[in-house]
């Protein structure tokens, strides 16, 4: 699957975003406006500049939409979700050339809030993935006690653990100590 960098970014924050929602015993990592300006920055977040509480709220709204999204099956509600998402968010195709990027498109207007850049945009990389018939991209880590979000992109989509050398890692050798137990090792 053929995905520009533009997408790729725009997956990408997603996922973190998704992510940095507080889950079991891992606390909320968008606790204030610090570290919102710390995602902002790791992911390279164009025409941001001021923030403050209320962007801090609108984007843990947009979270929670995008959270959403990669907790529904059906693909009918999943596009409901990312229509409704892509229109709040006042959607303005624009062809841009901006940070020594070639052409590329942005779906949010100038001078749009961070939230309305990141449901517009982010809005977009996953239709995307709808239309081309990969819905299935969107998951959540298989490892019983990680729910983290990921988007497979691998070839044959086969992807399960959000990271292999962490998640996967533990669960083989989890799996390979049991074998060994049970051969009396």
């Amino acid at each position: 699957m053929l995905i520009n960098h533009d997408t790729r970014c725009a997956l990408d924050a997603v996922v973190d975003l998704v992510n940095s929602a507080a889950e079991g015993e891992e606390p909320d990592s968008l606790p204030d406006v610090a570290a919102l300006r710390r995602f902002v920055d790791r992911h390279s977040i164009s025409d941001v500049e001021r923030l403050d509480a209320r962007d801090l709220a609108a984007v843990r709204s947009v979270r929670a939409g995008f959270a959403e999204v990669f907790a529904t099956e059906d693909t009918r509600a999943l596009a409901e979700l990312l229509n409704k998402m892509v229109a709040g968010a006042g959607t303005t195709p624009r062809l841009t050339d901006h940070d020594g990027y070639d052409w590329h498109v942005h779906y949010f207007a100038p001078g749009a809030s961070l939230a309305d850049h990141l449901a517009a945009d982010g809005g977009m990389a996953l239709a995307f993935l709808v239309v081309a018939g990969e819905r299935e991209r969107l998951r959540r880590c298989e490892a019983p006690d990680c729910r983290r979000a990921f988007v497979d992109l691998s070839r044959n989509r086969s992807r399960r653990y959000c990271d292999s050398r962490t998640c996967g890692n533990r669960l083989h050798v989890a799996a390979y100590r049991a074998r060994r137990r049970e051969a009396g090792e």
